[in-house]
């Protein structure tokens, strides 16, 4: 398909079924205007034309042939008795030039043709001064003869009622047909609108399976993929949670074991450094179970960043971290505010390690996207590596679990959107997140 007829085709599933059936009902249409019109008309309209013409071919006769003026007008009335052909004698003259007639106009080609082949004389015709009558003007030897011919009698229909039946008929189906389309495409629509809602962790519930048998079985399929990711996650949560509990009963008589442990100079050394991997082992275990949980249970509600980034600013700088904060008016997006929270602490946390100095902020990006960015002014990351960070215990750094940036990525993607590492303004390094409206 060439690149300009794929730019003038319709985008849409509605506009693309209208248009198939649109053409089918033009070519239809198209194909009965021809026969009907340019066959079937067009030869009863000439054997109307044939029997006028012998008529008015006829009067003429009489009126050349008559031997004065009683038998021309004997002539001329019975023409309008017997035919209801009007006739009158006027003066010499030239043959009066009548405007061409317009596109919509009824004409006769039969009508034409056949006062040339019948009479042999000079004459004229006006098909737009009456409408109704058509005007002719014939050349005789001792004057003009003026006839209005009923247009009733050269035409089974006019051009005008044929054209309003085709389009009121192709305007009707193809009414019918777009109601008919929009019905099945809003189904469609619906079904795509409820799988981009739970792409973003916006759990609507169950959709009415509604429409054509196919669109049906889709939205049953949709509703058992919900089900079943909802119960996968339910249960990874649950045998999470009790893998958790059991690693932190041997991990708690550790630190009890140790806590007991003789106040000797010579170990207390090696009981702070066990306490240390003890305390290290738990913060891990809490934050694998953050990032496999991936705060799949909470429910998507709308949330005034402004409020959010600031609680946010505030615990860091409670911390101890100098941190600024610049947040655009009106910022109320739908999201999990507990997982934004999360993922936005991370990386606050992750740009406090690396740097003296954070910056936080927020603003609009067009209509339908917010970007959130957190920026230091330490080392920053080579850009070579600045994917491979993402991946879990890869990032991982004094003080770090290798898990933040993962669990802020699992997060931000959850909701639709995204992070992406770049140079900074402080000459360290920027997280953008990337969310949709």
């Amino acid at each position: 398909m060439s690149p300009i007829l794929k730019r003038l085709l319709p985008r849409t599933l509605l506009g693309r079924t209208l248009l198939i059936v649109l053409i089918p009902l033009l070519v239809v249409q198209a194909v009965a205007f021809q026969i009907f019109y340019g066959v079937h008309l067009n030869l009863v309209s000439r054997r109307l034309s044939a029997a006028i013409v012998g008529e008015i071919a006829t009067t003429v006769a009489l009126i050349e042939r008559a031997p004065d003026d009683a038998g021309r007008d004997w002539a001329m009335r019975n023409s309008w008795e017997r035919f209801e052909i009007r006739m009158e004698m006027q003066p010499r003259g030239p043959l009066p030039s009548a405007a061409p007639p317009g596109l919509l106009s009824p004409r006769s080609s039969g009508f034409s043709d056949g006062l040339r082949d019948k009479l042999q004389l000079p004459y004229a015709i006006d098909w737009e001064s009456d409408p109704q009558s058509v005007l002719v003007t014939i050349g005789l030897a001792d004057g003009n003869l003026h006839i209005e011919a009923p247009r009733k009698r050269l035409f089974a229909a006019t051009l005008e009622l044929f054209l309003l039946w085709l389009l009121g008929s192709s305007l009707l189906m193809f009414g019918l047909a777009a109601l008919f389309v929009r019905n099945q495409v809003r189904s469609i629509r619906k079904l795509a609108d409820a799988a981009e809602a739970f792409g973003l962790g916006r759990d609507g519930g169950a959709i009415k399976p509604e429409g054509a048998a196919e669109v049906r079985r889709a939205a049953v399929a949709f509703n058992r993929m919900q089900e079943r990711i909802a119960r996968f996650l339910q249960q990874r949560t649950e045998m999470l949670a009790g893998v958790s509990h059991d690693l932190r009963t041997p991990l708690t008589r550790l630190r009890l074991a140790l806590a007991m442990m003789p106040a000797d100079a010579a170990v207390q050394r090696d009981v702070a450094d066990m306490t240390g991997d003890v305390a290290e082992m738990e913060r891990l275990i809490e934050a694998y179970l953050a990032f496999a949980r991936g705060e799949g249970h909470e429910q998507a509600q709308l949330i005034d960043l402004a409020v959010l980034l600031g609680d946010i600013a505030a615990a860091a700088r409670r911390t101890g971290n100098d941190l600024s904060l610049a947040v655009d008016n009106d910022l109320v997006i739908k999201l999990r505010p507990d997982a934004i929270r999360r993922a936005v602490t991370n990386l606050v946390d992750n740009a406090g390690r690396h740097g003296r100095h954070i910056a936080l902020a927020a603003r609009r990006n067009g209509e339908r996207l917010v970007e959130i960015t957190v920026e230091d002014d330490g080392p920053g990351i080579p850009p070579e590596r600045r994917e491979a960070v993402f991946k879990p215990f890869e990032s991982q750094a004094a003080g770090g679990t290798g898990l933040g940036l993962t669990i802020a990525r699992d997060i931000v993607r959850a909701h639709g959107g995204d992070i992406a590492l770049e140079d900074g303004a402080l000459g360290g390094l920027r997280a953008r997140i990337t969310l949709p409206v």
